[in-house]
């Protein structure tokens, strides 16, 4: 029975009485508790032991002795299980990050075609759902490695795609290159003006997109292009073939920027910090004076144009390195993986049917007096879709577009059944069936995906956050 003071109301904490024998059994069961998990690990151990099974975490310096394929950083058969381990980590995190970005551009893509006013696109973005949604991953997996990459042909019958190559141009193309890309600007920001009044008669303005093109063709590849010269623009289409594709993967050519390369990182990573700095002046201003910018397209040019100088300036000591054909297969540039390119499709396509689910109710639980309110406003569909509907659906997207990621990175563990060596396939299956530390390799494993599901659970709450409406 709890004490009652005066005024009627239960005593503080610190005046209530303690219950002692409830205390008693909370201590005894944690006594028991730790006595069984101390006894369950003596146990374990001793058996371990019986059975000439390592107990330890030294067999992560031994010698692997086996060789990975697909490997972000260097590895050999000489190589050690530790580093093996890393190798397996990486290629689960980049396919897990890959295939988060493409499933997000799908998702959305697909879910705001789903309440599209057009039949076809939204008929065709229920089916998509549909189809993908309720069809087995490890299925979808199979029909993309078996069925769509494993039939192509070999190496020495291989597809082949002309290549486009960087070549520095002479001082006259440059010169003509930049007028003709500033007249083909000044000709499309015409059109485009005159699109959104709608008063342009349709000759008009096909002549003039025409004549957008082929200034934007004559800045790009060079007066050559449209018959005024010899010489060469920014780029240089050339006759001969430097991608191929076949059944050993996609091989295209590898830059190699040289002394370029780490200005070019520091050009970049500047560029970056300087398209943050004004997309959040950008969106102050909207906020405050009602200024609206282009942010999208200011922030690519703010990000691209320092790098396109950089490597302009640096131009002589860039190259390319071509894959070419050397015996039974291609030898140089970069090669991309049936196996990887399989499993990315696969897990971006079949995660991206859920999120567009997901978009579709976000966006449907917006009030539609938002989208009369914009619309009597004056604001186009397209910007009321990017401005009132989708940061106001957002609050409803991101928490199960959190397990969404959550679940894509942990179905990428099905990359076992068609050969991509990620995490499980590496560490649990080949090192543990060489090694035998069953315990130790199915811990760390766990505790892998542990921490990647709550890394990305604190990122994508920390988003949530931001994003959630401000009560006033």
């Amino acid at each position: 029975m709890s004490v009652i003071g005066d005024s009627g109301r239960p005593p503080p904490p610190s005046r209530r009485k303690v219950d002692v024998k409830a205390l008693s059994i909370q201590f005894g069961l944690s006594l028991l508790l730790v006595w069984l998990a101390w006894e369950a690990v003596g146990n374990v151990a001793e058996n371990m032991r019986a059975r000439n099974i390592p107990t330890s975490f030294n067999f992560l310096g031994a010698t692997a002795g086996f060789d990975i394929n697909q490997s972000l950083i260097s590895y050999s058969a000489t190589s050690t299980y530790g580093r093996a381990f890393f190798v397996g980590l990486l290629n689960t995190l980049a396919v897990a990050a890959i295939g988060i970005v493409f499933a997000t551009i799908i998702g959305f893509i697909v879910g705001i075609a789903r309440l599209s006013q057009n039949w076809l696109a939204a008929k065709l973005a229920t089916i998509y759902v549909e189809v993908i949604r309720n069809t087995p991953l490890l299925l979808q997996l199979f029909f993309w490695y078996t069925a769509v990459l494993a039939p192509l042909p070999g190496p020495r019958q291989t597809l082949s795609l002309p290549g486009l190559s960087w070549r520095m141009p002479e001082v006259g193309a440059l010169m003509a290159a930049a007028v003709a890309g500033s007249f083909g600007f000044l000709l499309f920001a015409f059109v485009r003006r005159q699109l959104r009044r709608t008063n342009l008669s349709i000759p008009a303005y096909a002549a003039a997109a025409v004549c957008t093109v082929a200034a934007l063709l004559f800045a790009t590849l060079g007066p050559k292009v449209v018959g005024l010269g010899v010489s060469s623009g920014f780029f240089d289409l050339y006759t001969g073939a430097y991608v191929f594709l076949n059944n050993r993967g996609l091989f295209v050519p590898a830059p190699v920027l040289g002394d370029v390369g780490f200005r070019l990182l520091i050009v970049i990573g500047a560029s970056l910090l300087g398209a943050m700095a004004f997309a959040y002046w950008a969106k102050a201003a909207r906020e405050e004076r009602g200024l609206i910018f282009p942010v999208g397209w200011i922030s690519t040019a703010i990000v691209v144009l320092p790098a396109l100088v950089v490597l302009w300036l640096g131009s002589r000591s860039l190259a390319l390195d071509y894959p070419q054909l050397r015996g039974f297969n291609f030898n140089g540039g970069v090669r991309i993986y049936p196996e990887a390119f399989a499993l990315v499709l696969g897990l971006s396509l079949y995660t991206a049917s859920f999120i567009a689910e997901i978009v579709r109710a976000g966006i449907l639980s917006v009030s539609k007096g938002q989208t009369e309110a914009a619309s009597a406003l004056g604001l186009r569909r397209t910007a009321t879709l990017k401005l009132v509907v989708i940061p106001q659906a957002m609050r409803v997207v991101i928490p199960p577009l959190t397990n969404q990621y959550l679940n894509l990175t942990k179905n990428s563990s099905l990359a076992v059944f068609i050969g991509f060596p990620e995490l499980v396939q590496v560490f649990v299956g080949t090192v543990l069936n060489q090694t035998g530390a069953m315990i130790q390799i199915i811990s760390i494993t766990m505790a892998v995906y542990l921490v990647i599901s709550l890394a990305t659970s604190i990122a994508m709450n920390m988003f949530n956050k931001r994003m959630a409406l401000a009560e006033r």
